[in-house]
């Protein structure tokens, strides 16, 4: 077991016989997790599933249950009650995603520290009404052969699956909605590779969000910082796919619906390049910047999706419709100084220390550029976004009052007053920014932080969260300006109060259709700089 956080203030011999007992139930130990509990009637543990009240009880449960699955302690805290009694509450992250929780007093009995009560909190179940809508097991076969057999995914609630309506995050678009005839090519495409649909996710309302909750089905759990916001408006997606409910996450990424949520939920995530990915069966925000894209706990799995879902392989051409090779991208890099500087101290102290590990370990071409203003890019995009936005709902929204929660309402209200000339100007002035970072991706990758921190705490004030909300969007705004494919890793871990750390991602973008070579380029960087 890799030292935890926390561990340095546990004594010796304490981390020593907890250490013995983590090990003993990865190997499913069972004399050793007997006596790692006191014996005696008075010995407890507890779970979600009831109460054991002593030794015998608690041996005969281990003996049935079998060993539990893969993870590693990642934090331990440790409150002392005497000299020879302790408090131990320990996370525990598994491989197959999602956290748990232990809580364990231990006695130290004739010379030896023994379990004399515990409470375990497992990872959250599959069935959390405010990660999905509907969910099976599963709830769509996909094919029985291909390169994704054994995947399930968890459907964003904005894509058409025949027999099933689209709720769109909202309960009265739903009740409204009739059932789809067909089922969306992006779907599709994951179905006919072997992955099966394990259900259709929550999203933020018409995805005009980036914070992740939702006024009426509430906020799907983040398991990489518990208390905080779990990213929108792919937060259903994210979730299911950080909880161990799903392999991969199916989503939409408008401003960062795809980017956010991967970092603050320690996933990786890439948006697409816009128009790779067909958005027919898609509800539409703002078509001019909407893209498809996926989610995955790993670099491999993102690379499974990626490679069956963007081939162009009909020929011997290796070249998309964007006439982009799947070569390898240049092992070069620009970071923009604007989004760096936009990043939160701790994140850009973390970052610049990634920066010199990659350039140490790897000998990385790496330089710094301007991209501009990044209001200048926040700005017109929000004018753009929100005439589309009002041109594809408004009607709907006008006759709805009350519908809305109070965040989406006020976007939507705001979006309403754009007028034609507005937008063209909105228009106008975006051209060139998009032309200059086509021209910085055309022989580089751009490299930054993805999100200026980690996910804000639920409890935040509304202030707090709309002044985050704004500041993520101008780092996230300018790729999907450029209409570029955009990828978040989870690299960084950055300080988030209370001695605990949270995942940051590192974003990297590249030129347009080269998403296979990005996936790639991006697992070849987490390689060199945890090296």
């Amino acid at each position: 077991m890799a030292d935890p956080l926390g561990a340095d203030h546990v004594p010796a011999d304490l981390l020593a016989a907890f250490t013995a007992y983590e090990r003993a139930l990865q190997e499913n130990d069972l004399d050793a997790l007997d006596a790692a509990f006191a014996p005696g009637p008075d010995t407890l543990r507890g779970d979600a599933a009831g109460l054991l009240v002593g030794h015998e009880a608690i041996s005969a449960f281990r003996g049935a249950r079998g060993g539990v699955a893969p993870r590693v302690i990642e934090r331990i805290e440790y409150r002392p009650f005497g000299p020879d009694a302790a408090l131990l509450v320990s996370v525990s992250r598994f491989a197959g995603g999602g956290t748990g929780l232990q809580t364990q007093v231990w006695e130290r009995l004739d010379g030896r520290w023994l379990i004399t009560a515990a409470h375990v909190t497992p990872r959250p179940q599959a069935l959390d009404r405010t990660v999905w809508r509907t969910v099976g097991d599963p709830l769509w076969q996909g094919a029985w052969e291909g390169p994704l057999v054994g995947l399930t995914v968890a459907v964003k609630d904005l894509f058409a699956i025949s027999g099933y309506r689209v709720g769109a995050g909202n309960p009265a678009f739903l009740d409204e909605a009739r059932p789809e005839k067909t089922t969306a090519p992006a779907v599709a495409d994951l179905l006919r590779g072997g992955a099966s649909l394990r259900g259709i996710a929550r999203t933020d309302e018409f995805a005009y969000s980036i914070a992740g909750d939702n006024a009426h089905y509430g906020t799907p759990p983040n398991p990489a910082a518990p208390g905080s916001l779990p990213g929108g408006s792919s937060s259903g997606p994210a979730a299911a796919v950080a909880l161990g409910h799903a392999e991969v996450g199916l989503a939409t990424d408008t401003a960062g619906s795809i980017r956010v949520p991967a970092s603050y939920q320690g996933l990786w995530g890439l948006r697409t390049t816009h128009g790779l990915v067909p958005r027919q069966g898609l509800v539409p925000l703002a078509q001019s910047f909407d893209t498809v894209g996926w989610l995955a706990r790993d670099g491999d799995t993102l690379q499974r999706v990626a490679d069956w879902c963007l081939s162009y392989d009909s020929s011997e051409s290796t070249e998309n419709v964007f006439g982009a090779s799947d070569d390898d991208l240049p092992w070069r890099f620009v970071v923009p100084s604007e989004v760096l500087a936009a990043a939160d101290p701790e994140t850009c102290a973390a970052f610049e220390a990634l920066l010199a590990r990659l350039v140490r370990t790897d000998a990385a071409d790496v330089a710094t550029v301007s991209i501009g203003d990044l209001d200048d890019y926040l700005v017109p995009f929000r004018t753009v976004q929100g005439a589309e936005a009002w041109r594809n709902h408004g009607e709907w929204v006008e006759g709805h009052p009350g519908a809305l929660g109070p965040a989406v309402a006020e976007r939507f209200r705001a979006a309403s007053v754009i007028d034609t000339e507005q937008e063209d100007d909105a228009r106008r002035a975006l051209a060139p920014l998009a032309a200059r970072l086509q021209a910085l991706a055309a022989d580089a990758v751009l490299l930054m932080p993805t999100v200026p921190g980690p996910a804000p705490l639920r409890t935040a004030a509304g202030a707090d969260i709309d002044a985050a909300r704004t500041a993520t969007l101008r780092m996230t705004t300018p790729a999907a300006v450029a209409g570029l494919p955009s990828l978040s890793a989870p690299l960084l871990r950055v300080a988030a109060g209370g001695g605990a750390t949270a995942p940051v991602g590192v974003c990297v973008t590249s030129r347009a259709g080269t998403d296979i070579a990005l996936v790639r380029l991006a697992r070849r960087l987490a390689e060199a700089v945890r090296a």
